[in-house]
């Protein structure tokens, strides 16, 4: 599967030549644009902690031919190198790779273990910081004061997730970053981001019948109304002191309600859910309708470990109350599944591996979120490299492995490196 996807991938990355000026393209120009870029993917599908250390392991051993056989580089170039022609690409010239990777996840049959409801897809939005500094910024960068007059420069994008409840996987797809905008004299936000996100990839992902996801920031009627003319559905959340219209007019109401008992070891849990429907999301007669649901769990002694509200356009009863609300709560995987992995589990998003004076930023975050993605859908649908995920037993035991294996031997293909890793062919005898 991984080999479908690298060609996809190279094939993305040529395509980028065509935005430099001819004075920077030098004399191989497509191919030698493809190796800027894929030298700036290596690092981050071999989990590798930086770009230099990335160079030392590629100046050792067989570092240099397996980047040949294994990612199609021609010539590797210099970290800084990387970093000077990559700074002027528009990140979004990568965006195409991860419509690839779904299409991918959909064929392999991945997809299908993560619809719910009525076959649903459910995309959960959140933001996250990957760069903070006091002194390295760019143009792109926002800012906040620190003190009286420290200025701190960050950047943070709106990621998409593809979460499912019962799920331990995480399939990120295109981000929007959060950056200052033309026109506009304050700074960007997640709320503006969400619907640049909608109009730029709503319909692309139309056909997956999706469910879009998000804490009480996304609960408001802009971007309610944004998911709708995308032809999708939104199950965000709802605290109630930020919408007192509902809870005025839910306030005497007698509220449909389902009780579940769980036994979970000795101990009892009590699941309980209210809803009601058609509900105005906000107090004025342009409000749109919504539906609302409350989750409660209670002890073995009665007492409330967990409570939330959600709003939703899909119908809501008995019959579906607690699988809307197991939704609900699986938005936490956009951060559990999505952002810790990717910074702590070896892609380092918050290390900077180059910022620039233009997109580097968002580009290395790019491609460090089609890595995720790649590594991601090898984990649900590529046979080779799940049973030599079983052999290695875990992420950072597999990535050394492969990590150590490059250094000394020189691999012909993918197949032959997984097949290795997976003790189920011998290492190649040289190079």
């Amino acid at each position: 599967m991984w080999v479908q996807i690298q060609d996809r991938l190279i094939a993305a990355l040529r395509r980028c030549c065509q935005t430099l000026p001819d004075g920077r393209r030098g004399k191989n120009t497509t191919y030698a644009m493809a190796d800027f870029a894929l030298a700036a993917f290596a690092p981050f599908f071999m989990q590798s902690p930086s770009f230099l250390a990335h160079q030392r392991h590629l100046a050792t051993g067989h570092g240099r031919s397996n980047c040949q056989t294994l990612f199609g580089i021609s010539k590797i170039p210099g970290e800084g190198q990387v970093r000077a022609m990559l700074d002027p690409i528009d990140p979004a010239l990568f965006y195409p790779m991860f419509a690839d990777i779904v299409a991918e996840l959909k064929q392999c049959g991945g997809l299908e273990s993560m619809r719910v409801l009525d076959g649903n897809v459910l995309i959960a939005w959140d933001g996250t910081e990957y760069h903070c500094s006091g002194e390295v910024s760019c143009p792109n960068c926002s800012h906040r004061k620190r003190g009286k007059t420290k200025i701190e420069y960050f950047h943070t994008m709106l990621a998409a997730t593809v979460v499912a409840p019962g799920h331990n996987r995480a399939v990120p797809l295109e981000p929007e970053f959060i950056r200052p905008q033309d026109g506009h004299d304050k700074q960007d936000c997640e709320s503006r981001a969400v619907r640049r996100w909608l109009v730029a990839h709503g319909a692309r992902y139309a056909g997956l019948k999706p469910v879009y996801l998000g804490d009480d920031l996304f609960s408001r009627q802009p971007i309610c109304q944004a998911v709708l003319d995308a032809s999708a559905h939104f199950l965000f959340v709802c605290k109630p002191d930020s919408h007192p219209a509902i809870e005025e007019f839910r306030a005497g109401i007698g509220l449909d309600e389902l009780t579940r008992k769980v036994r979970r070891g000795k101990q009892w849990t009590t699941y309980r859910y209210q809803w009601l429907c058609d509900v105005p999301l906000r107090g004025d007669a342009k409000a749109i309708t919504v539906n609302w649901l409350m989750i409660e769990i209670l002890d073995a002694d009665g007492d409330v470990t967990y409570r939330n509200s959600f709003i939703t356009d899909l119908p809501v009863s008995r019959d579906n109350v607690a699988d809307l609300a197991a939704c609900g709560r699986a938005r936490w995987k956009v951060e559990n599944e999505g952002f810790n992995t990717l910074k702590t589990k070896g892609y380092h998003l918050e290390h900077n591996f180059g910022h620039g004076q233009q997109n580097l930023s968002t580009v290395l975050a790019t491609l460090n979120l089609l890595a995720f993605a790649c590594h991601t859908v090898c984990d649900l649908g590529g046979k080779a490299w799940k049973a030599a995920r079983r052999a290695l037993v875990t992420r950072r035991g597999f990535f050394h492995a492969m990590w150590t294996l490059t250094a000394y031997l020189v691999f012909p293909s993918w197949d032959d490196l997984l097949g290795t890793l997976a003790f189920t062919r011998p290492p190649p005898l040289g190079p």
